[in-house]
């Protein structure tokens, strides 16, 4: 989930239509620099709005793509975009500067990435939670573009289960940052969860703020409006929820602010990275995460192409391979049914193993 103030929803539908219409494989293997590795490898990477010291997306993409150059022995090059309409030339930045490889960090720069990626073939790139398509938004695949993928859906169909096993008043929320595949595709895995505890148990927890068969919830309209976050945070309390996924990057801190307010209990679950580790200031609200293993995925893209084994093959991370999984639940450990913990376990295995299978239009393809 990457942030942009100004995207609009025909970009979210082009990516929308990448992601269901193109072809994706497995992560690949899990590859070490070799010594045949040119010493000169150049590996690089372009930040979105957020830039590389956010503690969550950009940053932890970047550490990946560190860990791999540092295990070369190489140096690395990144530029920080401030705004959209650098993202552009900060690619063609590090083209000047001889990078070999450049990760481009989110969808808001698939454009940019897919135009420098056409003018410049003997440049490889990975692109972070995304696909390149066509200006008709029709998919497209170039040679020198991996996609960096993520089911999504699989680990928060966890955190759903766990939701609905853990609330006291029955009904739990979600709301997004934009309406973009990459968020969404939480949000249904999430309304899956939910609904298969149900279905256990025999219970009706309630989801609000997002209707999985129309598509369509909550969205604040960006990823750095923390007050409207916390009106809309403020909207779900009121109708009684007790726990609230907000796929908004940062922006869970306004809703767990708005449970300070309010002297709520209630419990929050963070997305892309554990939030118990990167805001630890809130950790007593933090029920888990849903985590996209950006650090994993990055190193491992980077140090296939300093091994010259680059592919434009996506790279899908899924509960399987360990692309995507949920943190532990920390503090409310205690709080929390030990018979609960080892369900949520098992229907990690039942999706692994294809006995439950999370289903979401938004998920990549393999």
């Amino acid at each position: 989930m990457q942030r942009s103030t100004t995207v609009t929803s025909l970009v979210a539908m082009g990516a929308f239509a990448a992601l269901v219409l193109s072809g994706c494989g497995a992560a690949p293997e899990e590859s070490e620099p070799t010594d045949s590795a040119a010493s000169d490898f150049l590996p690089c990477a372009v930040s979105d709005l957020t830039g590389f010291d956010d503690n969550d997306f950009n940053e932890l993409t970047y550490n990946g793509v560190k860990a791999a150059a540092d295990a070369f022995g190489v140096e690395t090059k990144a530029t920080e975009s401030a705004s959209e309409d650098q993202y552009a030339g900060n690619i063609d930045a590090l083209i000047s500067e001889s990078c070999d490889f450049i990760v481009t960090v989110g969808f808001a720069l698939a454009t940019a990435t897919r135009d420098a990626a056409l003018v410049n073939t003997d440049v490889n790139f990975g692109l972070i939670d995304s696909t390149v398509t066509n200006d008709d938004f029709s998919p497209l695949e170039l040679d020198n573009v991996k996609p960096v993928l993520f089911d999504t859906a699989q680990a928060a169909a966890l955190a759903g289960y766990l939701a609905a096993g853990a609330t006291k008043t029955g009904v739990v929320g979600t709301y997004g940052g934009m309406p973009f595949p990459s968020v969404t595709v939480f949000m249904d895995g999430f309304a899956d969860g939910i609904t298969h505890y149900n279905e256990v148990h025999g219970t009706s927890v309630t989801l609000l703020g997002w209707d999985k068969a129309a598509q369509d919830g909550l969205f604040v309209g960006s990823f750095d409006d923390q007050n409207q976050a916390k009106t809309l945070t403020d909207g779900l309390l009121d109708q009684n929820v007790d726990v609230i996924m907000p796929v908004a990057g940062t922006l869970f801190k306004a809703s767990i602010e708005a449970m300070i307010d309010r002297g709520s209990e209630g419990a929050i679950i963070g997305v892309n990275s554990d939030a118990f580790e990167s805001a630890p200031e809130y950790k007593s609200y933090y029920l888990t995460s849903v985590l996209k293993n950006l650090t994993t995925a990055a190193e491992e893209v980077t140090t296939a192409a300093g091994n010259g084994d680059f592919d434009n093959a996506p790279y899908v991370g899924t509960l399987e391979n360990g692309g995507v999984g949920i943190a532990p639940t920390h503090d409310w450990e205690s709080k929390l049914d030990p018979a609960l913990l080892e369900e949520v376990k098992q229907l990690e295995a039942d999706i692994i193993s294809g006995a439950f299978v999370v289903e979401s239009p938004s998920s990549p393809k393999s």
